[in-house]
């Protein structure tokens, strides 16, 4: 397995070196035990772990991400390993809940598309000067080596807030940037670059498009059915609004229509009571006619009598 080293800082002219990893196997092995870390390099792990696992999440590609995983590739020698800081496994394995290593040479066991290691102040010279052959051999696409605190020595060329180990198409593996600029990872196709000491990843090179951590996927999560919750809420307030506004309008209209009906029996009754005086009136009209024509007959009737006996004075005996 070829390693190509590239110095691309700025104050430096660009070399590479090709040369053919030719480690022994048992310079490769794994100590005995956790190695101590600091809170602060501890805090930058949490951060790469909590970011890629809300990516894996959300983009549902099987991933599973790993910390200090264990990673064998020598079946023969298998205390030889790395156990890179993060590790992106890719398919996930279906027992990834119950792995204490990860042997390569097992079924469905692919190397990592992309490890990550945050460089320590208590050991940062693996991390500039030898921890990519072991990656090289072991078939990685990508290794970032993170720096936040730049404890990288200079004499090894650092320190160089990030550096990104890539193979190529011949298959070997060479560092194709050094140094604080954003990068463009192939096996995420997503930027990384660094902001006030923790790395950030995102969809686009300005940092507009950011990656959320676990936390704040939650939290947008939360937010955003918070906010659903409040639409819903208010739809179903508007929705009782509504109701309410059509029941009161009813109420009105069938107040107008008893109001209505109830002033045509006032107008029925007023008639009514007009038709009985108008009654009244005519019978009192009939009356006083039938009463002058009872006094006229009586007069006519007088005044026949007193012209019969005029006539009857007037005749001789």
């Amino acid at each position: 397995m070829q390693a190509i080293v590239s110095a691309t800082m700025v104050s430096q002219p660009v070399v590479s070196l090709r040369y053919r990893v030719g480690r022994s196997p048992e310079a490769w092995e794994l100590p005995e035990g956790p190695v101590p870390e600091s809170t602060a390099h501890d805090a930058a792990l949490f951060r790469i772990y909590s970011l890629l696992s809300a990516w894996a999440m959300r983009s549902a590609n099987g991933a599973r991400i790993a910390r200090n995983l264990a990673l064998r590739w020598l079946p023969q020698y298998p205390k030889t390993g790395l156990d890179p800081d993060i590790a992106v496994l890719w398919p996930g394995p279906a027992d990834f809940d119950e792995l204490s290593s990860y042997r390569l040479w097992e079924a469905n066991r692919a190397p990592p598309p992309f490890v990550v290691e945050v460089v320590s102040k208590s050991h940062p010279y693996k991390d500039y000067s030898w921890v990519h052959e072991g990656y090289a051999e072991m078939g990685v696409a990508e290794l970032l080596v993170f720096d936040p605190q730049l404890f990288g020595p200079k004499s090894l060329g650092g320190p160089a807030a990030l550096q990104l180990w890539e193979r190529d198409l011949t298959g070997a593996f060479e560092r194709t940037h050094a140094g604080d600029a954003p990068v463009f990872s192939k096996s995420l196709e997503a930027w990384l670059f660094v902001d006030q000491r923790k790395l950030c990843i995102s969809d686009d090179r300005a940092g507009k498009r950011l990656w959320p951590t676990l936390e704040e996927a939650a939290a947008a999560k939360a937010g955003a059915e918070a906010r659903a919750e409040a639409l819903q809420a208010r739809a179903e307030a508007d929705r009782a609004q509504a109701e309410a506004d059509r029941a009161q309008a009813e109420a009105d209209r069938a107040q107008a229509e008893a109001d209505r009906a109830q002033a045509e029996a006032g107008q029925s009754k007023a008639e009514a009571g007009q038709a009985k005086a108008e009654a009244e009136r005519a019978r009192a009209e009939a009356e006083l006619a039938k009463a002058e024509a009872q006094r006229d007959r009586a007069v006519r009737a007088e005044l026949e009598a007193r012209v019969r006996e005029l006539e009857a004075k007037r005749t001789p005996g």
